[in-house]
């Protein structure tokens, strides 16, 4: 009896639910069931079964004929998901990859009628879709909560579609917040509410009955769930069904800047107080350029807020509104500077490349030079024709590595391109070497190299040494 009282006690005071029916009996109209139909081309022939021009071909493609499997006609291939509704007016959000290449999308509801739904919008980005379904008469729907609220060891419950069962509900809690799958903007929710396939695009609701997550991948071994979920957290998805609604697309913020995370070893090198920011690498065209942003800057605080690494960085540029000037605050050769930067379009710059820095001419210095675990030599003509280089690519092309060096470690190899030392330009042999002597006089114990392969550049700090 003790035992038994104890474990209800500590069970109230965590605030665990008697039941989640009441929860369940109001949402469930809200969420639906996602069906969607493809047309597959066929086939010409009975490719696969028998060899091509085998006097069995055509006994094959006349069994193929009667039995209804024309090798050359179409075929309609169907998919299963979930969603959810967020306003009486028929919009829908479920995940991208659901609807992905589908030619028509019915919606089921918990009360069993169906609708067409046409598409408004996508975005491959956070993986959400919206949809637009028309009724006669408004439809039940869920709010948003905010998903920041969100604690490790919270409640939750998932609604959805699991391997085509129809209307199913799991509950669990929040297991870790702010994970990262593999995308720029992700923001996950991880959860041991079972989530199955046809769980995606799913709500995952806190016990208030608001949507802090849409269910969308699982991390198992077999397909099935072994309780590690993941959401895509509502605060994330707000700003891309809003933009969906308004544009049919998503317009994120654009700074214009390639940039690393600031390691211990770099930190060291730049003589920085603190292990935070983001290292600019690269400076195109763009924005950040325009307003004098430069290779070498760390970026410590965008628009107010401060910059902990590359990923905030990323994720607060892409939720700021497009043509917005910000102040962005930078650590140049040991000084604060502040920028104001009017923001671009992100999807409208995909796909361009950045250019390559504009170096002082180069001396012509055939010489090579062992040092810091690589064999160094100019960047000649010669060595630029060998190795495609655009003309404004100035620098020292690493000959070869010792595989027992720092450099080969951190990842330095044969035909890189060392294009800056100490934050200074290096075109001579000469160059690298009065950088290390001032990077030693200053006390420094490692110098930063920006580092260029096939026109990506980042910085790698190199150990001077005893």
């Amino acid at each position: 009896m003790v035992l038994i009282l104890s474990q209800s006690l500590m069970a109230g005071a965590q605030g665990a639910p008697k039941s989640f029916a009441d929860l369940a009996d109001r949402i469930s109209p809200s969420v639906v069931n996602i069906t969607t139909s493809t047309t597959v081309a066929g086939r010409t022939g009975p490719q696969g079964i028998v060899p091509e021009g085998s006097p069995f071909e055509d006994f094959f493609r006349e069994f193929q004929d009667r039995n209804g499997g024309g090798g050359d006609r179409p075929r309609r291939s169907s998919a299963l998901g979930s969603g959810f509704v967020i306003s009486e007016d028929g919009f829908v959000v479920t995940n991208n990859h659901v609807i992905d290449g589908a030619d028509e999308i019915q919606v089921e509801f918990f009360e069993g009628f169906e609708l067409p739904a046409e598409l408004v919008g996508t975005d491959p980005n956070t993986d959400i879709a919206l949809l637009k379904v028309s009724a006669d008469v408004p439809l039940k729907f869920v709010n948003f909560g905010d998903s920041d609220t969100a604690r490790v060891g919270d409640w939750v419950m998932a609604m959805g579609n699991p391997l085509g069962q129809g209307f199913s509900v799991s509950a669990g809690i929040v297991s870790a917040r702010n994970r990262a799958l593999s995308g720029t903007y992700d923001d996950y929710i991880q959860t041991d509410a079972a989530i199955n396939r046809g769980n995606s695009g799913g709500p995952l609701f806190n016990m208030a009955g608001d949507v802090i997550g849409v269910n969308t991948a699982i991390l198992s071994p077999n397909g099935g769930s072994i309780g590690i979920g993941f959401s895509m957290a509502s605060n994330v998805v707000v700003r891309v069904v809003n933009q969906l609604k308004e544009f049919g697309e998503t317009r994120r913020g654009w700074l214009g800047v390639r940039i690393q995370d600031v390691t211990d070893d770099v930190a060291e090198a730049m003589g920085l107080e603190t292990v935070a920011g983001a290292l600019v690498t690269d400076v195109p065209d763009g924005p950040a350029k325009d307003a004098g942003m430069e290779a070498g800057d760390v970026i410590t605080s965008f628009d107010g807020r401060e910059v902990e690494d590359t990923r905030g960085l990323v994720r607060q540029v892409g939720n700021t509104e497009v043509g917005k000037t910000v102040r962005v605050v930078v650590l140049r050769e040991g000084a604060t500077e502040t920028l104001r930067v009017t923001l671009g379009r992100r999807e409208e710059a995909e796909g361009t490349m950045p250019a390559a820095q504009d170096d002082p001419q180069a001396e012509e210095d055939p010489a090579e030079l062992e040092i810091l675990g690589m064999t160094l030599s100019p960047v000649t003509e010669a060595v630029r024709e060998d190795l495609n280089l655009d003309d404004t690519v100035k620098g020292l092309v690493v000959v070869s590595v010792d595989e027992a060096s720092e450099a080969f470690e951190k990842g330095l190899r044969e035909n890189d391109v060392i294009t800056e030392a100490g934050q200074s330009a290096v075109l001579s042999l000469g160059d690298l070497q009065d950088r290390i002597d001032d990077a030693e006089e200053a006390g420094r114990k490692s110098l930063l190299l920006l580092v260029r392969r096939g026109g990506d550049p980042r910085f790698v700090a190199l150990s001077l040494g005893d």
